[in-house]
């Protein structure tokens, strides 16, 4: 078997490692967002005000993407009603992701929150009949035991009801990832990103005539604050894809969990119960051994079904 050549070409091991440190920075920034989701829920804020200026920021953000990059004329899709389609799921993807952090401590929130892989294998097997074998129904299995030891059924520590809108918002997460797949099969990420960001304005704009409200500085202070982290995680998020693989920054997702509890503790008083601890180490586990297994059966010459 002959041996690769070792590589001299430092700049690529230099976006290799920016794109590692751009994925650590979307998940503070996210981190840093639901915090202030959270912040602003318990000031009055309804969920629908936290979406619009979330996807202000967007907006803002993947204008100018656009504008840099690629130019607006790679905006022309033939997919209309798919992006609509993907903007319309998206929008109760993300209300379901805000109103969990809003009910739920923030590390139980994000843990649970790492369940979306899982259901990302299983939605793939059955709608896109993707090859899923024993690697990777077992570590869909080991995902479900670790939800459980999170969610602790049963338990009086977590309200089964803010469990519950997590559980909901994961599996929805996971059905966004699969419509994106199909969607860039014919449009590139900005296209998708833009089209997702800006038309989402338009339902969000209507809802805040029934729902925006006057609010006081730092409520205000707390939209820009979402607006700006909810926009910089976009790109941040973008660019990392960009310089360097799936499987190389994925995991760098995780340190979310890390974030979530240290913000937890210093803004609420929040710290996670020792068994949310081995809950979340569970998932994400399970979430780095079914990425391993994909990106081992990408990187095959030939068509295999899993083992």
């Amino acid at each position: 078997m002959p041996v690769a050549p070792l590589s001299t070409d430092r700049p690529v091991a230099q976006r290799q490692l920016a794109g590692m440190a751009l994925r650590l920075l979307t998940a503070a920034l996210l981190s840093a967002m639901f915090a202030m989701i959270k912040l602003a829920g318990q000031r009055g804020v309804h969920v629908v005000e936290s979406l619009f200026w979330r996807q202000v920021g967007s907006a803002v953000c993947a204008t100018a993407w656009v504008a840099i990059g690629p130019g607006f004329a790679s905006l022309r899709t033939r997919r209309v009603r798919a992006h609509v389609e993907r903007m319309a799921l998206g929008l109760v993807t993300m209300a379901l992701n805000f109103l969990a952090f809003m009910m739920l401590p923030l590390a139980e929130a994000t843990a649970i929150f790492f369940s979306a892989p899982i259901f990302s294998t299983l939605l793939a097997a059955t709608m896109l009949s993707e090859p899923t074998g024993r690697w990777r129904w077992g570590a869909v299995i080991a995902g479900f035991l670790g939800v459980l030891v999170i969610v602790r059924p049963g338990g009086a520590d977590l309200p089964l009801s803010g469990a519950s809108v997590a559980l909901v918002a994961a599996l929805l997460t996971a059905s966004v990832t699969i419509v994106i797949r199909r969607l860039s099969a014919t449009e590139a990420a900005a296209t998708t990103v833009f089209w997702f960001a800006t038309s989402s304005l338009v339902p969000l704009g209507l809802l805040m005539l029934f729902f925006g409200q006057v609010h006081d500085a730092t409520t205000m202070a707390l939209f820009a604050g979402i607006a700006l982290t909810g926009g910089l995680a976009q790109l941040a998020l973008t660019g990392a894809l960009r310089l360097a693989p799936v499987a190389l920054v994925m995991p760098m997702d995780y340190t979310g969990l890390i974030w979530a509890a240290l913000l937890g503790l210093l803004i609420f008083g929040e710290w996670p119960a020792p068994v949310t601890w081995i809950g979340a180490l569970i998932v994400i586990a399970s979430g780095l051994v079914i990425l391993w297994r994909e990106q081992r059966l990408h990187r095959r010459a030939a068509p295999v079904t899993d083992s």
